[in-house]
């Protein structure tokens, strides 16, 4: 069952994704060559805590920090370690909050110093991706035209999307109804038939890798990356669904 979230339920989660986008920022304007990956950490814990949040992914399935910080060919979930981060590194960092009893989820990748072309084209066009959906989910649009979408445009411009995850609904748990895939036409599921509704807050999150878009576990045990190397980026916000139309709760 997809949650229908009141007005009041509504203004809790339009302020948690405002500081959660204020903490994202911050975040990204310490990414420099030479940071340990475990300073993102520290800082992503204090900011949280400052703004009366608590972390929503630490402690969720054991993982045991409250940012995610994933390098190059990791797509998710890469622990927030003793990496140190480097010039021309893309850096995935994702990060949910729990506010006032309801969570928000956002991603963003950067660029540290000078990258390659394709990786600027990576970073582009996966954000663009979101972009494009945001623009597509008001009430009475289907799920999987959404994702259909994601795939076709990943796709004309010589790139994959991860099928193995997927956005999600979310509000009192993190993770809830409906699953919404970036992709459409396989055997793994999802809920392309839904139609969405006002009042359904959901995270829409294209994973786009430069080559295959299969994945296998990080050595650290939690993170996702590619099985040929190839380089990945990931960019997520949580979304409300309005009336009319939709508001990006996590927009930077």
């Amino acid at each position: 069952m997809i949650p229908i979230k009141t007005e009041e339920e509504i203004k809790i989660m339009v302020e948690g994704g405002r500081i959660l986008a204020k903490i994202m920022a911050e975040l990204g304007k310490q990414i420099r060559p030479g940071l340990v990956a475990k300073e993102l950490e520290g800082l992503a814990e204090v900011l949280i805590f400052k703004y009366n949040g608590k972390p929503s992914f630490k402690g969720y399935d054991g993982f045991p920090a409250c940012l995610c910080v994933s390098l190059n060919e990791q797509v998710v979930h890469g622990l927030p370690d003793n990496r140190i981060i480097k010039n021309s590194d893309l850096v995935s960092l994702d990060l949910g909050i729990n506010y006032q009893g309801f969570h928000t989820d956002m991603a963003r990748t950067f660029a540290v110093g000078k990258t390659s072309p394709l990786a600027k084209k990576l970073i582009s066009v996966t954000k663009k991706a979101l972009e494009n959906t945001e623009k597509m989910i008001r009430p009475g649009n289907r799920l999987g035209d959404i994702s259909q979408a994601i795939q076709q445009y990943v796709q004309a411009n010589s790139f994959n999307v991860v099928r193995e995850l997927c956005g999600h609904g979310i509000g009192r748990e993190l993770h809830e109804d409906p699953q919404i895939l970036n992709f459409v036409g396989d055997d793994y599921g999802g809920d392309e038939e839904v139609i969405l509704k006002e009042g359904m807050t959901i995270c829409i999150e294209p994973m786009v890798t430069t080559r295959d878009w299969r994945l296998k576990k990080s050595a650290d045990g939690f993170g996702y990356e590619t099985k040929d190397g190839s380089l990945s980026c990931h960019f997520e916000d949580t979304i409300i669904v309005t009336k009319s139309g939709s508001t990006v709760l996590t927009k930077c």
